[in-house]
């Protein structure tokens, strides 16, 4: 099989010490505690802890990415992905998706409440507000995030390789543009880059998610790729290392390197300042690569293993200001 992906260094998903688990449960309620605007108790350090803890526990590549964005931009960046980690643990910690739901209206109520300055007492909720009245946040983006997971929550797998495009776009895109926002950037050019690497980021998501799903018996790949190559669900299920299984996780890689090519040829245009929000790309590079070198078999124990190496790499292409 052709690898289709230019070689480039190493491997990463460096190893992290593992924090305790937060178990609170976050679901509407008519006696919402509200907090103060302008409130100056020791809430927000706490709130500002919490997000950090759970982003460096739950999304640690974007955590590390974090921690590389300009000082002014990193609180918010870390309450955006505080904010996305929440939505994106409701689909595996529901056991019906009516609780799902209102979990989801939670959060756009949470969103409505923040832009009319009056949000929940929540440690995600008071730091996404203080980052939306810092940075004068689009709330379309926020609203888009929570829609998608929302959608998400019928539980079954991608009808095509473009429905999961669509879907990474409304998801990780969005998460884009608002820390493109952050630093205080609106440009088309950066938009387009930030469109393709978002769609990247959904595609190497799904495929690094993969093993864990089957181990549950889900399957979330592209049933149009799998009906290609004759990969049945149980193929996956069982954990397959046949060609064709291989060849469904190819074709659906090297869809994801094609955005991370085109994020690129954009890269002469976007101004350097907004390449702090695309450092993601090192992470999704660094996937692919070793989804190549393991013969696209998504089930090689080397890709269970993060990249000790990645922090480097991420704070070298940091230093380069490029993506």
């Amino acid at each position: 099989m052709a690898s289709g992906f230019s070689a480039k260094h190493g491997l990463f998903t460096s190893k992290t010490s593992l924090l305790h688990a937060f178990q609170r449960k976050i679901l509407p309620s008519s006696g919402c505690v509200r907090r103060a605007a302008g409130s100056s108790t020791a809430e927000p350090q706490h709130d500002e802890k919490y997000c950090m803890e759970l982003v460096r526990s739950r999304d640690y590549d974007g955590f590390v990415c974090s921690l590389l964005l300009p000082e002014e931009a990193r609180r918010s960046s870390l309450a955006l992905r505080a904010f996305n980690v929440e939505l994106a643990q409701v689909k595996d910690s529901v056991s019906q998706k009516t609780i799902g739901l209102m979990r989801m209206q939670f959060w756009k109520t949470a969103v409505e409440e923040i832009f009319r300055d009056d949000p929940p007492l929540q440690p995600v909720s008071g730091e996404l507000w203080r980052a939306v009245r810092k940075h004068s946040l689009t709330k379309r983006w926020l609203l888009r995030m929570i829609a998608e997971r929302e959608k998400d929550l019928d539980d079954r797998a991608y009808r095509n390789l473009q429905e999961l495009e669509a879907y990474s776009e409304n998801s990780q895109s969005s998460l884009i543009y608002l820390l493109l926002e952050c630093l205080g950037l609106k440009d088309v050019h950066a938009d387009h880059a930030a469109s393709h690497i978002g769609k990247a980021q959904g595609i190497v998501t799904c495929l690094r998610a993969t093993p864990y799903h089957s181990s549950r018996r889900k399957v979330y790949l592209p049933m149009d790729v799998c009906m290609l190559h004759g990969a049945s669900q149980e193929d996956f299920i069982r954990g397959s290392r046949e060609q064709n299984v291989r060849d469904v996780v190819y074709d659906i890689a090297s869809q994801a390197h094609v955005h991370l090519q085109h994020a690129r040829s954009f890269s002469k245009s976007v101004p350097a300042a907004a390449t702090p929000a695309f450092l993601q790309t090192v992470v999704l590079e660094d996937y692919l690569q070793r989804v190549r070198r393991a013969d696209f078999d998504v089930f090689h124990p080397s890709l269970q293993n993060r990249n000790p190496l990645l922090p480097i790499q991420l704070y070298l292409r940091s230093w380069k200001k490029t993506y």
